[in-house]
């Protein structure tokens, strides 16, 4: 049997007032899709911010193909045949692929100060071609989709002659067609012997993809299984610590209230055509469809985001004109964005700040000086209703996992008392256990008279969630559905067509 690539024992990690790992285990073998899981905060990142030589180690060993290994940064780990493909793709988008995969080692014409394109395209094709791709390395890297930038950062990573991969989320913003490619990619590297780490939430991909599958939780190794020898009964209590139901779906306490909102024949660009829907108090209304079909830039034309084209916006039987973000604030409609540590945090300040941000004239005296303690107090109160693990209010969001981040968000607009909730995949990037307390949350938020508007791209969360399923394909609403009758099929067979209109709701 071969030697293993990898290999990390009692390895810790501590930062102030965490410890992030405790006598971690792990091994990596050539030629193997060895997947880690966890939920946010278990230390995966932190392991592998470590073998790429972001972070340092405080104790333990880690052998490289049997010898002792120092990763002081990440051209170390570079050398050591380690790359990493992070969830945000670290590109530049004005670039063309092969700019991107040979930055800073680009092929010169004799002489040494002339870039040598022709040379720089053909070592890129070149790469291409050993995975199979058809692919154009002239092309600029702002022009493609996320799966053909992602497709630029594995061939920017063996460009290093990488023998192990960390995919960190690789599939979190794909459909399932870009899904299929990339495992076709990923089998591809299996059989010339790369050693991949793959981290996923979703639980779906584990068994399709994985060799051999560790968990980790709060920092300790809880165990390493063969994927062919295990499920996801033994996995999940693993991960979480309790027992997680994945296939109960959401049951409404009692009858819906009065239409909210409303939208009428709402146009914006190619993407939003002649769309119409209304949502209640305290329903839950999902939005399906595949990637492109139009539903972000749906919400963020209500939300004021986008400028519409035509259209009426509807908000308790009275027409409302929504120019921007703050009119839609002033009419009581709150957005969550699926990029919430872009557009929906300030990651660098702390709880307190990012709770409080959305209605600083109410903790304001007539002075227009703000008052620290009313704003400690609705800070407080969100934290404990919202069940937000943090060591304080003082604590930076950025140091937060990603459920806790989501849940700051949603409190910030429980602060501004909204009564209509855009969340935009509400749980991407979010492991099992948070997506239970998310799911929770969204289910509080409906019994509270709040009418929550849900776009996702897992159809098993959309089923379960959803009162009503709006469905999507190209700018286009193609079908409305009873949530509680409603099938993947269903929903996969309306997101594919075109025209038609169909309501079974």
């Amino acid at each position: 049997m071969a030697e293993p690539i990898i290999v990390v024992r009692n390895l810790s990690k501590a930062f102030p007032g965490v410890q992030a790992l405790k006598d971690v285990q792990f091994d990596l073998y050539p030629g193997e899709v060895h997947t880690l899981v966890g939920e946010n905060g278990a230390g995966k990142s932190t392991l592998m911010k470590i073998l790429s030589g972001v972070y340092q180690r405080d104790t333990g060993e880690i052998l490289i193909n049997g010898k002792p290994a120092e990763i002081h940064n990440p051209r170390a780990a570079q050398k050591l045949g380690i790359s990493i493909i992070h969830q945000e793709l670290n590109l530049m988008n004005h670039l063309t692929a092969a700019q991107n995969i040979y930055i800073g080692r680009e092929p010169r014409k004799p002489g040494g100060f002339v870039l040598d394109e022709k040379a720089l395209n053909a070592q890129a094709r070149k790469l291409f071609e050993t995975l199979r791709m058809d692919f154009d390395p002239r092309v600029k890297v702002g022009e493609l989709t996320i799966a053909k930038q992602q497709m630029v950062e594995i061939v920017k990573a063996l460009s290093f002659n990488a023998r192990v991969l960390i995919m960190d989320e690789p599939t979190a913003a794909l459909n399932e067609t870009e899904v299929e490619e990339l495992f076709d990619i990923i089998r591809h590297l299996r059989s010339q012997g790369v050693g991949i780490i793959y981290i996923s939430h979703r639980m779906d991909e584990l068994f399709r993809i994985s060799d051999r599958i560790t968990v980790l939780r709060d920092g300790q190794y809880m165990g390493t299984f063969r994927a062919s020898e295990t499920n996801l009964d033994q996995i999940i209590p693993l991960m979480v610590g309790r027992k997680i139901d994945e296939t109960a779906r959401r049951i409404p306490e009692g009858k819906l209230g009065e239409v909210v909102l409303e939208v009428r024949n709402l146009n914006r660009g190619r993407l939003v055509r002649n769309v119409s829907f209304n949502v209640r108090k305290g329903e839950i209304l999902g939005f399906a469809g595949l990637m492109g079909a139009g539903r972000t830039e749906t919400a963020r034309a209500v939300f004021g985001a986008d400028p519409i084209d035509s259209g009426e916006i509807i908000v308790k039987g009275k027409k409302v004109v929504i120019r921007h973000p703050r009119d839609a604030v002033r009419h009581g409609i709150g957005y969550l964005s699926e990029d919430r540590k872009r557009y929906g945090l300030a990651v660098g300040m702390d709880v307190l700040d990012n709770i409080c941000m959305t209605d600083l004239p109410t903790f304001m005296n007539a002075m227009g000086v703000l008052r620290p303690k009313k704003m400690q107090a609705a800070a407080e109160k969100q934290v404990e209703t919202l069940s937000i693990k943090t060591p304080s209010l003082m604590q930076k969001v950025k140091f937060l996992s990603g459920g806790n981040q989501q849940k700051v968000v949603v409190a910030k607009w429980l602060v501004k008392n909204c009564d209509v909730l855009f969340f935009d995949e509400p749980t991407r990037g979010i492991d099992v256990g948070a997506k239970q307390e998310i799911y929770l949350l969204l289910n509080k938020l409906a019994s509270l008279g709040k009418a929550v508007v849900m776009i996702s791209s897992e159809l098993p969360e959309i089923l379960r969630m959803s009162d009503r399923i709006i469905v999507m394909c190209e700018g286009r609403i193609t079908g409305e559905l009873d949530g509680a009758r409603a099938t993947e099929e269903e929903i996969m067979k309306l997101a594919t067509q075109r025209e038609t209109m169909v309501k079974t709701a």
